[in-house]
């Protein structure tokens, strides 16, 4: 969207709290690619990362104005930088805007067209109209509907954990692999969750043994690298709309809106689902680009090497003892994420 990218270089600072407990600590504010970026002025490192699309203001008509990353969250962020809290503002009205609000006029015209689209469908492919309404759903709408997959998927696995030191060494860890900018958002479940998995909007969820039985962050690193890829590679928003349904997913495409009892399920069927294979040449210049050993994350997801092993042997830090992706009070941090 044109206005995250007018505000990409903006920072300011600003008053955290990650509880309404917590006393407020100063963060340095920063726009990424599409999220908010928190972080300690100090050392520099990130505490939090909001999604742009989700974030919202608590206060409304109240001075100094208090955002927060979601209705459901615990977090807030109290601001006083004109140009920042202008930015917020001008973000969260073109998010509004990207998220197609059909009024009298428009669904008149809608109405008008939607026995052809009903006739189109008849002869379309059924896997044609998903893939149609997959890519003309906006970002803004894809951040909102990867937050109710995840709600979805939560009630399967539990909340995701929160301990504050691990959320600050999760939010440093995907900064390191991925940048400043273009920064997915990370969880880590505490239960039911195998292997690693994405959602749409740029969500990418890490297995809680990755971390607590790894003796590093490598692998969790490369499990989140490799998740993008994934979601790169094929749109996540695909397997939600075939869960979802032929009629749901024309209710999407007419309406903008996507009913909630169709994305019941998905989440708990996404754990099941078998991850789609990443070629080894993409996987390894991936690695060598972020600078992180690929042999780690092959051991982990593949201890046997039947389908990593040649990731392993073309490791291009192999022997290496590369610079470590976090300092070790973070990994250790990182490590009792889910600790409370």
């Amino acid at each position: 969207m044109t206005a995250l990218k007018k505000y990409q270089r903006l920072e300011c600072s600003g008053l955290w709290r990650e509880t309404p407990q917590d006393q407020r600590r100063e963060v340095l504010v920063r726009f990424g690619e599409a999220t908010l970026i928190l972080s300690d002025p100090r050392s520099g490192e990130a505490v939090s990362h909001w999604s742009l699309p989700a974030v919202e203001r608590t206060n409304r008509g109240e001075e100094p104005p208090v955002f927060a990353p979601g209705p459901e969250s615990t977090e807030s962020l109290e601001l006083t930088d004109p140009d920042m809290i202008a930015a917020l503002d001008a973000v969260r009205a073109a998010v509004k805007a990207a998220i197609p609000r059909p009024g009298r006029l428009r669904g008149l015209m809608l109405g008008a067209t939607a026995v052809g689209v009903v006739a189109l469908a008849l002869f379309w492919l059924p896997g044609a109209l998903v893939r149609h309404t997959a890519s003309v759903v906006p970002p803004a709408q894809r951040a909102e509907i990867g937050q109710r997959v995840l709600d979805d998927l939560v009630r399967v696995t539990g909340a995701p954990c929160d301990n504050q030191l691990g959320l600050q060494a999760l939010a440093g860890l995907s900064e390191r692999v991925f940048g400043p900018v273009d920064t997915p958002i990370l969880y880590v479940l505490p239960e039911g969750v195998e292997r690693p998995l994405h959602l749409p909007g740029d969500v990418i969820i890490l297995p809680r043994q990755m971390i607590e039985q790894m003796n590093g962050p490598e692998a969790a690193a490369g499990a989140a690298l490799v998740e993008r890829l994934r979601s790169r590679q094929s749109d996540p928003m695909l397997p939600l709309l075939q869960h979802a349904g032929l009629r749901a997913t024309f209710q999407l495409l007419t309406t903008a809106e996507l009913p909630t009892a169709a994305i019941a399920g998905y989440g708990e069927a996404a754990l099941r689902d078998t991850p789609q294979s990443v070629a080894d040449d993409a996987a390894l210049a991936a690695f060598e680009a972020a600078q992180i050993p690929v042999s780690p994350y092959a051991v982990a997801v593949d201890p046997d090497g039947a389908v990593t092993g040649g990731l392993v042997e073309r490791d291009p830090y192999k022997g290496l003892a590369p610079t470590p992706l976090i300092p070790d009070e973070s990994w250790v941090a990182l490590q009792g994420i889910c600790n409370a």
